[in-house]
This record gives structure tokens, C-alpha cells and sequence, in this order.
């Protein structure tokens, strides 16, 4: 059996999975995560936190993703917007 590193199976665990999304940025006026909703707290409580307190965030992330400011692209939209496709 091979084993890939770079699939995620080396982080799956027997627990709730974390709400990452693997796009970890923070919003400077919210202080969320946009990828996943959670505060910078959260994510590095998350390994430490009991399967009850975990829930307890996941039940709220909806809520605060309903209410995230829109992202506007980036660097990506900022060349466009100056007409530098």
C-alpha cells in the first residue's frame, strides 16, 4: 500500500472535522476567517477544544457566513480593474 502525502487522509481523524477550506484569510475588519468563519481563537483552539465546544462553533459558522463581506479577487481583480488583464 502506497501512501500519498499529499492527500489529507494524514490529517482525518476520529473526530468532527474542522471547517477549513483551506482558504486562511483573515478579514481585517471581521477578524474571520473568509474561508471557513472562524476566528483566529477557534482555529488555534480547534486541535485543543472538546467535540461539544467544536459543534458549538460549526452550529454558528452558517450564521457568520451569511454576514461575511463579499471578497473582491484579489490581485487578480485589482490587474482587471486597471486594465491589466
Amino acid at each position: 500500500m502506497t501512501h500519498d502525502p499529499t492527500s489529507d487522509e494524514i490529517w482525518s481523524r476520529a473526530e468532527i472535522e474542522s471547517p477549513c477550506v483551506k482558504l486562511c484569510v483573515v478579514h481585517p475588519e471581521t477578524r474571520l476567517c473568509a474561508g471557513c468563519h472562524r476566528s483566529i481563537d477557534e482555529i488555534s483552539a480547534w486541535s485543543r477544544m472538546s467535540p461539544e465546544a467544536r459543534r458549538a462553533v460549526m452550529a454558528e459558522l452558517p450564521a457568520r457566513a451569511a454576514v461575511a463581506p463579499a471578497r473582491k479577487g484579489g490581485r487578480a481583480a485589482r490587474l482587471k480593474d486597471r486594465g491589466r488583464d
